[in-house]
């Protein structure tokens, strides 16, 4: 299936069933009086999150969703059947926003999670409603008022702990293989991740994160070149962002220092908030080079990037050192996770 992240739809609401102008007829009741009922609600659109869904791509067809009306009110103040609400599965982490004004509706971040996006109109009020002791007879009865109409704007951001960036081919999808059960295509050319990936790494039975594989970012990316650009909104949700290197770039390539700075460039031009998030560099293929090689390499690098913050040598290919990586990731969140619980206010 093809992945979609973004969709416009249009949602009605159902209207509100009329009331009714009715008056009892009965044989023994010489002096009837109003009986007419109201009408039933309309039903609602609303939005629930479903884990099993990972792409907007239905809503490419389906793109107008219409509740049902109520029904009319009718005699004896029988109150008209409102309508069932008309429930649309989405993907978790989607947001949703209004199309024309751009206004932030809700975000949808747990499975299970609905939102009302278009309200059902309210009943009409039957003629009973009106009986006064100056209009024992009244033939006045109210509409059903219209449901809420709304073009809305969905944008899918997908829910991940940690993300990985990097310039095409320095291995990332290599790497998410190496340490989760994800299974993104590896080619040995640009451009092989075309679509985000997810995978679920298990460090210990009740331990474990989400990890976030996006399109490789290039020099001008920010501007619309390449593919990555497109996709850096996944990285949003993440709490850590892990920079793959690639130690051996083809001959003609930038060096690694240079591709770590043109992608720190690019992800700055496109969020400030984003090229703040916690970023560490992951020094990838190191099964291609020698003890010694391998460690002058890396000195120099670090040396030019005047790099200070955590950094780790892996190869994906063959796993080594990507047992220490996911260790560590699991104590920071793990540690993020408790900082963030315990800075929240106790509940009395």
């Amino acid at each position: 299936m093809k992945f979609v992240d973004e969709a416009t739809i249009t949602v009605d609401a159902g209207d509100g069933g009329d009331g009714c102008v009715s008056f009892r007829r009965e044989k023994y009741i010489p002096k009837g009086g109003p009986d007419g009922g109201d009408g039933g609600r309309g039903g609602s659109v609303v939005l629930e999150a479903e884990s099993g869904l990972n792409t907007l791509a239905d809503f490419r067809h389906s793109r107008r969703f219409q509740a049902q009306r109520g029904e009319n009110g009718s005699g004896r103040q029988c109150t008209g059947k409102s309508s069932e609400d008309l429930v649309i599965r989405v993907p978790v982490g989607v947001q949703v926003s209004d199309a024309e004004t751009g206004e932030l509706i809700g975000d949808l971040t747990e499975p299970g999670e609905r939102l009302v996006v278009a309200r059902g109109g309210r009943g009409g009020l039957g003629n009973m409603h009106f009986k006064s002791s100056t209009n024992r007879a009244p033939r006045r009865a109210t509409s059903g008022t219209d449901g809420e109409r709304r073009e809305l704007h969905l944008e899918l951001k997908v829910l991940a702990d940690v993300g990985l960036l990097g310039m095409p081919n320095a291995g990332k999808s290599t790497l998410i293989r190496a340490v989760s059960a994800a299974r993104p295509r590896v080619a040995d050319y640009p451009f092989t991740t075309l679509y985000p990936s997810l995978g679920v790494v298990r460090v210990e039975a009740d331990r474990s994160f989400v990890v976030a594989d996006i399109p490789g970012l290039i020099e001008g990316a920010a501007e619309g070149a390449g593919l990555g650009i497109r996709f850096l909104k996944h990285l949003s949700r993440t709490g850590l962002l892990l920079h793959v290197v690639d130690l051996l770039p083809a001959e003609g390539e930038s060096t690694p220092a240079q591709q770590v700075r043109a992608v720190a460039h690019e992800l700055a031009k496109y969020s400030e908030q984003l090229a703040g998030k916690p970023r560490w560099l992951v020094l990838n293929k190191i099964d291609l080079l020698l003890g010694e090689d391998r460690e002058r390499l890396i000195s120099n690098l670090l040396e030019d990037l005047d790099w200070e913050g955590p950094w780790f040598a892996v190869s994906a290919s063959t796993g080594e050192g990507t047992r220490e990586l996911v260790q560590a990731i699991m104590r920071y969140l793990e540690a993020q996770r408790e900082a963030g619980a315990s800075s929240e206010p106790v509940q009395e």
